[in-house]
């Protein structure tokens, strides 16, 4: 980008984005109340939230986050939101892995590693290394290109990238708020991807050009929040080219690694979670009086989850 496109995108287009986003929410006003509410969240993760975990070294189940300095409180609150649903022995059966996206600070590193020490952290440096070996820049352009500018794939690159066997990766702004039996069930014998159920088709991309790519049938309404993916099945070249076509054909995209993983399971038996009980979006009186099994805040949602949500689980 030339030194007027920078400008021009600070001066200009990142105040008008802000301002659009903002006002998506109510205005000013009530954006300040939400940020306040995050605020206090942050407060909250890093000097409350206290771990009851009896580490064992046969742990069956391994849950992987992607996180980073403007998420970390949002996964520690992920995390602890399940474990108040699981009893001690239960908790003892996780392991929780943490994949730095590159901006946790050696402050966060170190507090994680002092007051949650039976979170394990991927570096940025360990995968970075795994990347160079497995995924090299001049066979793999396109990926190392998004990767660089767009953190979304790293869920898919980052934690599967070289893994074998079944993965599931967990979004951040999630809160559970009973046992998760048909999440449970599936870990203790997983035969096909996991993920929960989009009220809407969020991949941006057509159909027919998803279709045409991948040669099979779409499954409808997938929503990467949880995804369980087996690492292997992952065939990175054609991944390397689909994100090249996609975005040739038809631009870029917030929503190109849910179209990604949606492409990846095409034609293939999948698992949707009950919308009933694993929430994407929640509604107001959803969150103000919850009766799901876990809520997944995106777009508008995002407000109750500052506001309300996450003080449900303290």
């Amino acid at each position: 980008m030339s030194l007027i496109g920078k400008l021009l995108f600070k001066l200009y287009y990142l105040p008008k984005s802000r301002k659009v986003h903002i006002e998506q929410f109510g205005g000013a006003s009530n954006y300040q109340l939400m940020e306040k509410g995050e605020s206090e969240m942050k407060a909250y993760a890093f000097n409350n939230l206290m771990f009851k975990y009896t580490p064992n070294q046969r742990s069956k189940y391994q849950l992987n986050y992607l996180t980073g300095e403007k998420y970390l409180h949002q996964s520690l609150f992920c995390v602890y939101s399940l474990f108040k649903h699981l009893t001690l022995d239960e908790r003892s059966n996780f392991s929780i892995i943490f994949y730095d996206d590159g901006s946790l600070t050696p402050g966060s590193l170190i507090f994680l590693k002092l007051k949650h020490p039976f979170i394990q952290v991927v570096s940025a440096q360990q995968t970075q290394q795994k990347i160079n070996e497995l995924l090299p820049v001049d066979r793999y352009p396109f990926l190392h290109k998004k990767r660089a500018v767009y953190p979304h794939i790293k869920k898919l690159i980052d934690i599967h990238l070289g893994a074998m066997g079944w993965q599931i990766v967990l979004d951040s702004d999630m809160l559970f708020f009973n046992k998760p039996v048909q999440l449970l069930v599936w870990l203790k014998q997983p035969k096909h991807p996991f993920f929960l159920f989009d009220p809407v088709n969020s991949y941006h991309y057509s159909f027919s050009l998803m279709e045409e790519l991948t040669g099979r049938k779409l499954n409808t309404h997938l929503n990467v929040g949880i995804a369980a993916l087996k690492s292997e099945d992952i065939n990175w070249d054609i991944l390397e080219f689909w994100v090249k076509t996609l975005e040739e054909k038809e631009g870029t995209s917030y929503l190109l690694e849910q179209a990604l993983t949606a492409m990846l399971v095409a034609g293939k038996e999948i698992i949707i979670a009950d919308q009933n009980a694993y929430v994407v979006k929640p509604e107001p009186h959803e969150v103000q009086m919850p009766t799901a099994v876990l809520h997944h805040y995106v777009a508008e949602s995002k407000e109750w989850y500052y506001k309300i949500g996450w003080r449900l689980i303290c």
